[in-house]
């Protein structure tokens, strides 16, 4: 009976569906340490850039669901010339500090999705 109960409570609890909307393009800031340079490049999903010694490859850029706090993520695959591939996952833009990304001259940000 009390399986019967709780199986019936946990089959009316609404159900959290965490959506994405995709987008087309990410804008991220890269940040050479050494000049003290920042840029602002806008990449399309699917492509990439060349930023100095940085090649940087746009996989998917998302939105969180519209009824949410808004925050972005992009996945991203990042080649230094010098070392190869350098660091290959998703940027939180609500989270720039958890970024993985250790690079002696560059710090790599995501600002939005478009």
């Amino acid at each position: 009976m009390k399986k019967i109960i709780l199986s019936l409570f946990i089959s009316a609890l609404p159900v959290v569906a965490n959506a994405y909307v995709d987008k087309t393009n990410a804008v991220i800031r890269i940040l050479n340490k050494d000049a003290g340079k920042v840029s602002e490049q806008t990449i399309p999903v699917g492509h990439g850039i060349k930023f100095e010694k940085l090649n940087i490859d746009l996989r998917a850029c998302k939105q969180s669901d519209p009824f949410d706090a808004e925050n972005f993520w992009a996945f991203v695959e990042i080649s230094d010339s010098d070392n190869g591939l350098v660091f290959s996952n998703w940027l939180n833009r609500n989270e720039p500090g958890n970024m993985p990304l250790q690079h002696a001259d560059y710090d790599v940000w995501l600002v939005r999705c478009e």
